[in-house]
């Protein structure tokens, strides 16, 4: 049997991994027990008792991030010319339509998120084997197929994210940096699990949030007491 790390004992000795934790002291564990020398991302999971293979419960959401991400979001604006002037005005780090489009056939995708006019979507719809895969796919339920398209790059600047169930019925989302002090990473774990919490499908029968954790990039996962958290909700 291999010998513990230096690291590995302490954060042993930091909490339980069998044990269930109240979101705010799972959020300070999460930072005590991070030792990584760059800023690691914090990310939530959320298992649900749901079957994403049936259409009503995919479950897919938005959320802004009360205390944001934590990182630069790039984002390319796809629009016609009357529209430019408003998203480089909000920010947009990427604004045009055919350049774009064609550097995207060609393989460039150093973007985080697409934002586009519901009028150019033919063109953006046929870059989709490209797009799909990576996450990047315009659409209408996460405000990135739009006319405002001003505020659509200030939401995403801003913190807004978008999150969906996998095909084994689990979320995972980043909610923020190490660096972030644990209540800002509770508020932001709170506001997740809170719209999760509200995308419950009427016709589920059965447990619909079966558990959930907290971690950074390279840590172990805390465990959340669910049911505290959704009583205090309540």
């Amino acid at each position: 049997m291999s010998k513990m790390t230096k690291n590995q004992k302490a954060v042993a000795e930091k909490f339980d991994s069998h044990k269930l934790y109240p979101l705010a002291q799972a959020c300070e564990i999460v930072k005590d027990i991070t030792f990584t020398k760059f800023d690691a991302s914090v990310e939530l999971s959320a298992n649900l008792g749901v079957d994403p293979r049936k259409a009503n419960q995919m479950i897919r959401g938005v959320v802004t991030l009360p205390c944001g991400t934590g990182k630069v979001t790039r984002v390319l604006v796809l629009c016609t010319p009357d529209k430019e002037e408003e998203a480089k005005a909000a920010g947009a780090d990427y604004v045009g339509l055919d350049e774009y489009v064609e550097k995207i056939k060609g393989g460039w995708t150093d973007i985080d998120v697409i934002i586009c006019t519901p009028s150019v979507m033919a063109k953006v719809g046929a870059l989709g084997k490209i797009l799909g895969p990576r996450g990047l796919m315009p659409n209408p339920k996460t405000g990135t197929v739009t006319m405002e398209v001003g505020n659509a790059v200030k939401d995403v600047k801003g913190g807004k994210i978008d999150f969906k169930v996998d095909k084994t019925g689990i979320i995972h989302t980043a909610i923020g940096k190490a660096s972030f002090t644990a209540d800002q990473i509770c508020q932001n774990a709170t506001a997740v699990l809170n719209e999760i919490a509200k995308l419950k499908p009427q016709a589920l029968k059965g447990t619909y949030m079966k558990g959930a954790s907290i971690c950074t990039t390279m840590s172990a996962g805390i465990k959340i007491d669910l049911k505290a958290f959704l009583n205090s909700a309540e």
